[in-house]
């Protein structure tokens, strides 16, 4: 682990602090992604909104609550720093630990179901839902589209988020999904 890393879990972690409390709790994943489902429009009750509830409820479960050191319910900055050095250090894990929720969260941002993301489509969702300041998205999607065809498919969103979450390369456009970092 390293610095870099150190850093992008902190961005995570002011994300995902729903209530801006300090702590993440089960309810503030919960509320990311209620946050989330509600950037998309009207799609509270669609199967993708379930599946992502679903998603994060089992994230919190298997991922996050096992690194709650003190056991209070609540993952302070550096328990969820030292938790995600363990939980995340195999890549390889990609397909059992983010995966599942991040098809949830493709689906959702996909507001036109074409099966890409585009600029529009980031720029409403992850601007106003996943706290990348508006000005800042454009500039984060186009680093992104690694094909440069104006829209994320899922294997650039699945890219994205595995060296968001487990790579250590600096430079690296994911690096800064949820808001620019600097390392």
């Amino acid at each position: 682990m390293t610095g870099l890393q150190d850093h992008k879990y902190r961005q995570w972690f002011m994300g995902a602090d729903a209530d801006g409390d300090g702590v993440i709790s089960r309810q503030d994943v919960l509320l990311m992604g209620e946050r989330f489902i509600a950037a998309c429009g009207d799609v509270s009750h669609c199967a993708a909104a379930q599946r992502l509830r679903e998603g994060l409820d089992a994230f919190w479960a298997r991922v996050l609550a096992p690194q709650d050191q003190d056991g209070d319910g609540r993952i302070g900055l550096p328990e969820l720093t030292e938790g995600f050095r363990r939980a995340l250090a195999d890549p390889g894990l990609y397909p059992q630990q983010i995966q599942p929720v991040a098809e949830c969260y493709f689906d959702l941002a996909d507001l036109d179901g074409n099966g890409v993301i585009d600029q529009s489509e980031f720029e409403q969702v992850f601007g106003l839902a996943a706290n990348l300041p508006f000005d800042e998205c454009g500039r984060v999607f186009a680093a992104l589209d690694l094909d440069g065809s104006g829209a994320l498919d899922r294997f650039e969103f699945h890219e994205a988020l595995a060296e968001f979450f487990y790579g250590d390369t600096p430079g690296a456009a994911a690096n800064h999904l949820f808001g620019l970092i600097s390392a």
